[in-house]
């Protein structure tokens, strides 16, 4: 291999680790392995820290095939329960509303999740990586200040629900780039008539990138041990 002229790796991102994280874990590791101070690393298709699952990293020259990456299509499982919301949809934020779910059954869940199919407009979560003059909007949440962002047009390919235990449902989602499946939850939750937020979150699949393709943390030094490495590889990457 050649991480220098560029390698395209899959990585199962961990709980509460963020994809930052990860890329610097990797790079450090990867420039000790390689013996040089800098090397690019880069990831295509953030994570949040809550999520897990399927993560691109590219090294060396190979980052410019990271846009690529990111334009193609994910699946993700999710968990939703009913009835509650949360400043971030997801459990980085505690409850702050309750709402009715007497009148919620699995037919409407199944009737709801097919509005969702197709080309929509979606409105980003407030606790995102979306920039409001020069900032980052999960910032200027995190700060508590009032976020306001434009909706964006989005192809939602799929959605199946996998099970209803109310009042946590788990849903199959397959999407294009830009979707945020924690303002699918909230919509979702507003078009029962009701709220919800995300409990757990998983990236399946990227293109055709698997979960169970994908290197572990924990992998990162055994890969590198047994790697073989280019005669070149050794090489400062200018």
């Amino acid at each position: 291999m050649n991480f220098i002229k560029g390698e395209v790796l899959f990585f199962d991102k961990p709980l509460t680790w963020t994809s930052f994280q990860l890329v610097s874990k990797f790079r450090y590791k990867l420039s000790k392995r390689l013996g040089v101070k800098k090397i690019k690393v880069g990831h295509a298709g953030t994570l949040d820290p809550l999520a897990t699952g399927v993560l691109i990293i590219c090294t060396g020259k190979a980052t410019k095939r990271i846009e690529e990456f990111q334009h193609q299509q994910k699946e993700y499982v999710a968990v939703l329960k009913l009835g509650e919301t949360t400043p971030s949809f997801d459990l980085e934020t505690p409850v702050d509303s309750v709402y009715p779910t007497d009148h919620i059954h699995e037919g409407m869940v199944r009737e709801v999740l097919k509005r969702f199919v197709g080309k929509i407009e979606q409105v980003p979560p407030a606790f995102s990586a979306c920039k409001v003059n020069g900032e980052r909007a999960y910032d200027l949440a995190r700060d508590g200040e009032f976020v306001e962002l434009k909706p964006k047009t989005l192809v939602i390919d799929e959605i199946e629900l996998i099970s209803y235990d109310f009042p946590t449902i788990t849903i199959r989602v397959v999407c294009s780039k830009g979707t945020y499946i924690r303002a699918l939850a909230r919509d979702i939750g507003q078009a029962l008539s009701s709220g919800a937020h995300l409990t757990e979150l998983r990236r399946t699949r990227i293109g055709n990138i698997t979960s169970d393709q994908c290197m572990r943390v924990d992998d990162i030094d055994r890969f590198l041990e047994q790697v073989h490495l280019d005669d070149d590889e050794n090489k400062e990457e200018e």
